[in-house]
């Protein structure tokens, strides 16, 4: 197959029964774990048809890892009413200082 010009490739698949469409307008891919997510950003995605099941191919742009801290509405509603802040602020505040209370409450009351 070395040598092969594109067309020649694309008909060859065509005929074997493999068809290849590119996913246009993605903007990114995530890859949730347990502990971590993996962004993929500005990706070329390829859908690969061959006998009825569906492949994606993803060739991302750049990467990036961001690991996933839960954090306990119990802990959420604390940050919210000793803030005085949001839900979303509080959770996000929370995030930020990798679910220290003190640390979370101290940042929002002192901006």
């Amino acid at each position: 197959m070395m040598g092969m010009n594109p067309r020649q490739m694309k008909k060859l698949m065509r005929q074997m029964g493999i068809k290849m469409d590119e996913l246009d307008g993605v903007e990114e891919v995530v890859i949730k774990m347990a502990n971590k997510e993996i962004v993929l950003k500005d990706p070329v995605v390829t859908i690969i048809s061959a006998q009825g099941e569906k492949s994606y191919q993803i060739v991302p742009g750049s990467e990036e890892v961001r690991p996933l801290l839960k954090v306990s509405e119990e802990d959420v509603k604390l940050v919210m009413e000793q803030a005085g802040v949001d839900e979303e602020t509080a959770r996000k505040a929370l995030i930020e200082a990798k679910g220290d209370l003190a640390e979370a409450i101290l940042k929002l009351t002192e901006e």
